[in-house]
Order: structure tokens, then sequence, then C-alpha cells
């Protein structure tokens, strides 16, 4: 079971026909919304019938989730520790830190999706449309607003951006997401929620919410915002860094004078932070109710989805058959209508990938582009407090968060205020928050006591 965000492909299509017998096994895809992913996750997980291989991404991991996975999946260090990985070379040859990302419950439980150091979000513009008008980026929070002002224009379907709040988190140095979500400072741990930087993070999205220069149908939260930004009614908007190809790849046909480019991140005042991401963010769990056989079947398929780029295996997984889902040009693969239908809305990649790399031969000047952003940003990347570690909290925390980003989004919105947040989290505080404090406090002490 696997999110899928855009149309699934049909089953028996000739890629999954195709992977079926290039792996061995016949694969039985569950892809569920990946907008909905998460309800449809808990209730699976809560049930008796779970998949043999199930997807949980990092943004997933709230409520009951680490504690359905360390009891749900198997512990994969028996199989993979010391010289036995040496039957699977593809999954060995994964950086440590995807692997260190990988650790639920005290055992090693997740087939890892390597990611790069920063750019899980990033802000995109439309550089075409900018170039056209001889607009730059802005550099600045109020330089941001201003521009989104001029360019706003409601009669001619035009608005500035779609929800910024997730690039407004990083202009303001707001910590990430658990277990990465508390810092030190004068000697004491502070939680993000906390921090003035969140509050002054939500007061700058909400301006610009409050300026109308956002898309009506943000506001509403409906519609797909990326089919708003390709249509030209939004010139702005935040995703993840994967949205990047996927979009040049679709334009190229649609729209051959499309560009799309991500401005760099610009601090609330002065430089900005990037916390740098753990080594991996999204897993495949193997059921712990297969047999030993059936574990190790699942490992030698996440071993060929893992094959590093360049690999047979790994054209084979990411484009399909030649010259069914796709041909070469000049050297280049190129996706056919029926590569665009059934292997770019991507379902094998989860189960396990390679280290990070960037490679599109398809999208040369994106390749260009995005390389040149990470080098322009990384001088910009700090390591969080807990970086690499995969902290799994009591269950008496568990859901003590939950309230937290559905607020958010009201407070952006103008449906709640920033003292109703500053409310919320004093109540966090009282609820278990300062206890959850003391208890990342001795997981510190105890760690350097080790």
């Amino acid at each position: 079971m696997t999110p899928l965000w855009g149309t699934p492909p049909r089953a028996g299509n000739e890629y999954w026909t195709a992977m079926d017998e290039a792996i061995g096994v016949k694969m039985n895809w569950q892809t569920q919304d990946g907008n909905t992913y998460g309800e449809k996750l808990g209730a699976v997980l809560a049930g008796n019938d779970i998949p043999d291989l199930v997807c949980v991404p990092g943004w997933e991991l709230g409520g009951q989730i680490p504690q359905a996975i360390s009891s749900r999946f198997a512990d994969l260090g028996e199989y993979l520790s010391g010289d036995k990985v040496l039957d699977y070379p593809n999954l060995a040859a994964i950086p440590t830190s995807a692997w260190q990302a990988s650790v639920f419950g005290g055992a090693l439980r997740g087939l890892p999706m390597p990611g790069a150091p920063i750019g899980g979000v990033m802000p995109f513009y439309r550089q075409d449309i900018f170039e056209e008008n001889g607009w730059s980026p802005p550099t600045d929070p109020q330089g941001f607003l201003d521009f989104a002002k001029d360019v706003t224009s409601a009669k001619n379907r035009v608005w500035a951006c779609e929800d910024m709040k997730w690039s407004a988190f990083i202009i303001h140095g707001v910590l990430p997401e658990k277990p990465n979500y508390f810092a030190m400072v004068d000697g004491k741990l502070v939680n993000r929620y906390e921090t003035d930087a969140f509050l002054e993070a939500l007061e700058w999205t909400r301006k610009l919410y409050d300026a109308g220069v956002v898309h009506p149908d943000a506001v509403a939260v409906q519609g797909d915002s990326k089919n708003r930004f390709t249509a030209g009614e939004s010139l702005m908007f935040n995703d993840g860094d994967g949205t990047w190809h996927n979009l040049v790849a679709e334009q190229q046909a649609a729209n051959s004078d499309f560009r799309m480019n991500a401005f760099d991140f610009f601090g609330a005042d002065g430089d900005p932070v990037l916390w740098r991401a753990n080594g991996a963010n999204i897993w495949t769990f193997v059921n712990k109710s297969l047999s030993p056989d059936r574990i190790r079947e699942a490992l030698e398929i996440a071993n060929f989805c893992a094959a590093p780029y360049g690999t047979i295996e790994q054209r084979m997984r990411g484009y399909g058959v030649e010259d069914v889902h796709y041909t070469i040009e000049n050297g280049v693969q190129v996706r056919t209508p029926l590569g665009e239908e059934q292997v770019a809305p991507e379902t094998y990649v989860f189960i396990c990938s390679p280290g990070s790399f960037v490679a599109y031969p398809d999208t040369p000047q994106m390749v260009e582009d995005l390389t040149s952003w990470q080098k322009r940003m990384m001088p910009f990347a700090q390591e969080p407090l807990f970086y690499g570690r995969q902290v799994q909290e009591p269950d008496r925390f568990a859901n003590l968060a939950d309230r937290f980003e559905a607020l958010e989004d009201d407070v952006v919105r103008g449906n709640q205020s920033i003292s109703d947040m500053q409310d919320a989290v004093a109540e966090w505080r009282r609820n278990g928050g300062d206890q959850l404090r003391d208890w990342y406090q001795e997981l510190l002490d105890s760690e350097e006591a080790a």
C-alpha cells in the first residue's frame, strides 16, 4: 500500500506486468490518494488486514502510527545486519544516514527512501511569466507581500501565490517537525510551538491571505495547487522537491514555453535557516506476520528498487519498457504517453530507493536549476538538536500536538487569532508539553552519560 498523487494506473497495466516479470513476484498494488493517505493508513494499521508492504511517509507519523509501526512490522536487523546485508548489495549501498533514520522502537524496521539534505519544501515560481514581465523573485518578507499585491489581478484570474505556510516556517527559521522540534535555548529545551518565530511565520502568512493575494481555491482548500500553477492562475507555490521534475516533464508537451524555478529562501531578518532533513523521511515496512522466506522476498524486491542510477534495474523502475513507455532520443529517455500514464504516477519508488541523486536527462534545464539552488542554499543548512535520530515518544504524548496543524490553517485564513494559538500552546504545555520537554531532556542526559 502506497500513497499516490494523481490518477492511479489501471490494474494489470503493461508497466506493472513488466515489473512483475523483472522482480519475479506479482505485486497487488493498493494505491491510496496521497492527500488523504493518513486517514487510510490509520484505519489499516488499526485493523487485522495489513498488506505485506506498507509505505509510511514521515509527515504521517502522528498519533498512534509510531506505536503501530513497532508492533505491526518486522525487525529487519536480523536479515540485514553485518555480513547478511551482502545478500542485498543495493541496500548495503544506501547511505548510513538513511538507515539511521529507519530505526523505530529500537529496531531497524523501515526500508528507506533516502532524501536530499535540503529541499523537502521548495518555493516555486513561474520563471517564464516572471521573465516576460521583467519581474525578479522577492528577497525579503515585506518585498514578497508588496510584490504579491502588485501582481495579483482577480479580474484576470491571476493570484500571486498559493498557501505559503510551509515556506513561511523556513523563512522565519521555525524548528521542523518531531523529533527535531526542540532546540536548546539558554540551557533549556524550547519547542517549535513556543518560539516567536512560529507565531511570526503564521502572522506573515496571514497577511498574504488578508491582502487577497492567495488563490481563492487555496483559501477554500479545494482543487489542485499544481494545476492552478501550471495554468498560470497562481504564480508561486510551495511543494516537495519531487514536484519539480514531474511538472516540467508534464508541461514539455503541453506548454513549450513553461518554465518553473525555485527562488532562494530569505530570512525574516537576514540569512535564512534551513534545517537539515534526516537521511530518510519515507519508509516502507514489512508485515511482521510474514514468514522469514517472505520477508527475504520483500528484501529482494527492495534491493531491486534500490539499484543505483545508471543500472538496468533503475531504468526499468523509473522508465518502464523501452519503445513502450519511453524511447531514446539523442541519448535521452523520453516518456511516451503510455509512460506518462503508467510510470509517472510513482509506485515502486516508495518500496525503497538508492541514495539521493539528481539525474533527469529529459529535463536538463531543471537539473541545472535544482543543483544551482541546492548549491546556493546549502551554506544556510543547520542540523537540529536530534538530527539523524528516529525518536519514538511515549504513547501518552501521541496526540498532544494533533490540533496544531488545523489551528495553523485557521489562523492564517483569519478564522482564529494569534492569541488563540498562544492559548493552544499554553494548553499544550499544561496537557503534557512540559512533561514531554522533561522526557526529551532525560533522553539527552542519558546519551551524554553513555
